[in-house]
This record gives C-alpha cells, structure tokens and sequence, in this order.
C-alpha cells in the first residue's frame, strides 16, 4: 500500500523560510509527474507546485519565484522549498501525484499533511 508522509512545516514569520518534505512507499517513484498541494481553512486544496521524472517545474502564480520543488528519486522523497513566505500561505500542505483524479484512478490516498502557519 503507497504510503505519503510530509513534514517539516511549522509556525514561522512573514519573510521566513519553511522546507518540507514528502517520502513515498510502497510504489514506484521516479517515474510519476508529483506535486505539492495546499489546503487552506474554508478553501478547497490547490495545486502549489509540479515536477515531472525529468525534473522539470511548474508553479502556481502565486508562489512563483519563492517556493522551489525538487526530487530525490534514490529517496523517494519530493522537496518544497518555502521562501519569503506570506501570511497568505497559511495551510495544510500534502504532496501526490500529479495529477489527481480519484474517477480514473490517478494518483495516491492524501497523507495526513503538515501545517504551515505564517504569523507574527
């Protein structure tokens, strides 16, 4: 059974940095397009950030030229690199695979997630 654990979020200041991870069992890794996705109270969950097996990145407008994703496939873990970050960014962050269309059976079950809090 896959299994989706991320950590490393945590309360930080506006302007702070925040990097999070997410390991991957039970399933093949390098080959899958992964994502980080983010839920914030009373919004539905949005994609944040993709990277494909070739290691090429797209981001949401909104977190562009501040979060970074990378992967490494010998540790099946997917990286998200959290600069400069907002007050805005304040959610509950899960990585997956990309996309996830639960009708036609792509990608994972959510893991439990890891909180990010950006207050002062």
């Amino acid at each position: 059974q896959v299994q989706l654990v991320e950590s490393g979020g945590g309360l930080v200041q506006p302007g702070g940095s925040l990097r999070l991870s997410c390991v991957v069992s039970g399933s093949i890794f390098n080959i899958y397009t992964m994502g980080w996705y983010r839920q914030a109270p009373g919004k539905q969950r949005e994609l944040v950030a993709t990277i494909t097996s070739g290691d090429t990145t797209n981001y949401a407008d909104s977190v562009k030229g501040r979060f970074t994703i990378s992967r490494d496939n010998a540790k099946n873990t997917v990286y998200l690199q959290m600069n400069s970050l907002k007050p805005e960014d304040t959610a509950v962050y899960y990585c997956n695979k990309y996309p996830v269309i639960p009708t036609f059976k792509l990608g994972y079950s959510w893991g439990q997630g890891t909180q990010v809090t950006v207050s002062s």
